[in-house]
């Protein structure tokens, strides 16, 4: 097309405006645009009686939509712009409302109210629309045009003959209020384009709307023609399995998927379910009979129906209420351990006596290897029930103890729903062992999940993620196994009944290596009872320096080495029977892999034996101090912590303190540094427990007297020179005891806990409580005492278990 083809812009000619008084009907969320011819029905007393008035005059209104349709129609709701109207028709029905039909003829702005009872009236000026002929114009009506008859071809409200109606519309403005009124806009929309006076503006917002309306539409048909599709697809093969049934019956046949579905029904129906699984799985199996075998819910369905059959509801083993009879079994499968035992029992007792009662949530805390775990399968031996073990170290899903949700692909129940499934008893003991090495990840925290299950308020409505029905926990004996309680978060500590397990004695090692250690690795190691024995001096060796640990695992390894080398001994013909002695220790296992920490052999000034606790056991440890000239500085060595080095630098104020008391000078500590190390500097250290040994260290190196070398100490000192009270006392005294240390002095405050130090080692050792410094210094520094004048002090062999 050239230049001189186009149109050139013509303004078309409008009347002018001019002012005139019409009644005023509002129209609520109505928006009637010029061109329109509407029906409406009146039945309110003010609407009719508006409309008889004018049907009597000029029979001409104003319809004005509200602003908020939502609101009442209040002058300050109404719309600035509606529509001038003409009643062409007007019947009164029998029940008193008013039919009219009204055709609009132009837009209308309100300028003032002239009355509003009983109906609303007003000064309105016509707003004609402004059409500026141009080629712009024309591409705008001809591309609404195109998408108006697009929007009617999808519609399924609008019918073919609006698309004619557009097309044979040839004035701009009434053919952009024809579209207007056909399409699906809001309130807002309709008012936006009924106060736009310019028909160009109003064409191009007709255009984004219009286009926007083609696109849900367009998506709508698309949607609707896949849905469509798959319904087709899945009647075809409801309608050929249903074929395919009939003709199985016919032939006397019944498909595999109906036989399965009945399978499956008839285990429900001989489940012992709680109410809510029956309600549950009966929900399931309908859904089952109505999805396709093929389909993948079919598979996801039955796997969860599987489940819910198989768990042990109300399926339990009786207990063994036999009180003597539990004693024998826990007796002959572990030694000592008074504490557990008696709680065993006492939880039996009850049971017995009252019925049935909640499992309790037991701890057991202590170091590896003083047999935590397999005393929860000694217990279920002496109950009777079945055992199931799950190892909670290194988890951090919370997935793993609820199960995941089933909308998850290849979901499953958490690992205690699949443990009691696997047992098939709704009453096992139940062990979470290495419950201090649960941690937290993205994924959720184990431990916070543990809460419930853990908790006798909440754990007899357990839900599981997947199977999403509560199952009864209350009846399972929890038994948590840990290394270190500090790990372990308060809240979940606080849902336990912990006890502890210390370590073991030498004479409680010589014991157990006899009576369960030695039997058992000659057992496995395929040799005759016979075949082989040990010496009991022998067993105090590998004890002493072949193992360092508070429990007997890497003792049992120690022995299983030694009956290996028998066992060739024996396979090869050349022994039939040995006798393993102390001397022949070294033979068998090699060099000596544990220097073992032992009193110093005189006493020396400036040295004082400690106690220290460690995650293996106890051990004692030299705390070293000197003197230097200098300047007061204080050196600490040894990879001391940061609180050991504040009790190092409490000791070192309280010694000033009482440098009179000393027979220091006063001005001592301007002219002298100090030193404090504990060797094994490799090994990190910390605690307050190592506070009294340091200042007595610091206190003999200032006067040069010597400590007793048979003297080890342990609490913790204020800048007042109190001792305060420490823990684990009872591995630290078991330390010193292996040390060789004669006397051990003690925070006073610590003396309730000597009950739990076992009666040899009770008689071996002389304990001094304190509850000052002062107390301590006559004890560990005597003055003018002989080695052979020590009160209690008498010398002990260092093989004292083989006697």
């Amino acid at each position: 097309m050239t230049a001189t083809d186009e149109k050139a812009p013509r303004e078309v000619e409008q009347p002018a405006i001019t002012s005139s008084s019409l009644p005023i009907l509002p129209t609520g969320d109505t928006v009637v645009f010029p061109s329109m011819v509407f029906p409406m029905v009146l039945r309110e007393d003010r609407a009719i009686e508006l409309v008889s008035d004018a049907a009597a005059g000029e029979r001409r209104m104003a319809l004005v939509p509200l602003l908020n349709p939502e609101g009442e129609p209040v002058p300050d709701n109404l719309a600035p712009v509606g529509s001038a109207a003409t009643i062409l028709r007007l019947v009164r029905a029998p029940d008193g409302s008013v039919h009219l039909i009204v055709g609009c003829n132009g837009r209308v702005r309100v300028v003032e109210l002239t009355q509003t009872e009983p109906y609303y009236a007003g000064l309105v000026d016509d707003v004609p629309d402004t059409v500026v002929e141009s080629t712009e114009l024309e591409a705008l009506q001809r591309n609404l045009l195109s998408l108006f008859q697009r929007i009617v071809a999808h519609s399924p409200t609008l019918p073919e003959e609006v698309a004619g109606a557009a097309a044979q519309t040839a004035e701009p403005g009434r053919f952009a209020d024809f579209v207007a009124s056909a399409l699906d806009l809001s309130h807002e929309q309709k008012l936006e384009l009924l106060g736009m006076p310019d028909v160009a503006a109003r064409m191009r917002r007709l255009t984004e709307l219009a286009t926007k309306e083609l696109e849900v539409l367009e998506l709508g048909s698309e949607i609707q023609n896949r849905i469509r599709a798959e319904m087709d697809k899945g009647q075809r093969e409801y309608f050929l399995r249903e074929q395919l049934k009939q003709i199985q019956e016919e032939l006397g046949n019944i498909t595999g998927e109906e036989s399965e579905i009945g399978e499956l029904r008839r285990r429900v129906e001989g489940a012992s379910l709680t109410e809510a699984a029956r309600k549950e799985a009966d929900v399931e199996l309908d859904r089952l009979e109505r999805v396709p075998a093929a389909s993948p819910e079919y598979g996801i369905i039955r796997t969860y129906l599987e489940w819910l059959i198989e768990l042990p509801w109300s399926t339990s083993t009786p207990d063994n209420l036999d009180l003597e009879a539990a004693r024998q079994v826990l007796d002959e499968d572990h030694y000592d351990l008074e504490k557990i035992k008696e709680r065993i029992l006492e939880y039996l007792a009850v049971h017995k006596l009252r019925g049935e009662v909640k499992g309790p949530i037991l701890a057991f805390s202590g170091p590896p290897g003083v047999g935590k775990t397999s005393l929860g399968q000694s217990i279920a031996r002496a109950l009777g029930r079945e055992f199931v073990r799950l190892s909670l170290g290194g988890i951090r899903d919370e997935a793993e103890i609820r199960g995941h949700r089933r909308t998850y692909i290849g979901a499953m129940p958490g690992r205690i729903i699949q443990s009691l499934r696997r047992v098939g008893s709704n009453n096992p003991v139940f062990m979470l062992d290495e419950i201090d090495k649960i941690t937290a990840g993205f994924q959720g925290d184990p431990a916070a999940a543990l809460l419930e299950v853990l908790d006798p308020a909440q754990n007899s409505s357990f839900s599981d993620h997947y199977i999403d029905v509560p199952f009864d926990l209350s009846r399972v004996l929890f038994i948590a196994t840990a290394n270190v309680l500090d790990t372990i978060p308060p809240p979940l500590r606080d849902r336990m009944e912990i006890i502890e397990l210390s370590g073991y004695t030498e004479h409680e090692k010589l014991h157990i290596a006899r009576r369960y250690l030695v039997p058992r690795q000659i057992e496995e190691n395929g040799l005759a009872e016979k075949s082989l024995r040990f010496e009991d001096e022998a067993l105090v060796r590998i004890i002493a320096d072949y193992t360092r640990e508070a429990g007997v695992r890497s003792l049992e390894r120690q022995i299983g080495a030694v009956a290996r080398k028998v066992a060739r001994e024996v396979a090869e013909g050349r022994r039939k029977r040995v006798l393993v002695r102390a001397k022949d220790v070294v033979s068998y296992l090699g060099p000596v892999p544990f220097r073992r920490e032992v009193v110093e052999e005189g006493d020396e000034a400036g040295v004082v034996t400690g106690m220290a606790w460690t995650p293996v056991g106890g051990d004692i440890l030299f705390v070293e101090a000197t003197s230097t000239p200098g300047r007061g500085n204080l050196t600490l060595t040894g990879q001391l912590g940061e609180v050991m080095q504040e009790s190092a630098r409490a000791a070192l104020t309280y010694v000033r303190s009482i440098a009179a008391e000393l027979g220091l000078p006063a001005d001592f500590y301007e002219k002298t540094d100090f030193h404090v190390h504990v060797p094994a500097g490799s090994i990190p250290k910390d605690g307050p427990s190592a506070g009294v040994t340091m200042a007595t260290a610091l206190i003999s190196a200032l006067t040069g007297k010597p400590v007793d070398k048979d003297v080890a100490m342990t609490g913790e000192i204020t800048l007042r020179g109190r001792v305060l009270p420490i823990g684990g006392l009872k591995d630290k005294v078991l330390a010193a005891h292996r040390a060789g240390v004669r006397t051990v002095i003690i925070p006073r405050e610590n003396e309730a806990d000597l009950r739990a130090i076992p009666d040899d080692v009770r008689e071996d050792l002389r304990f001094v409580p304190v509850g000052h410094m002062r107390d301590i210094v006559p004890e560990a520094m005597p003055e003018n005492e002989s080695e052979a004048e020590k009160p209690g002090r008498r010398k002990r062999p260092r093989q004292r278990l083989a006697s």
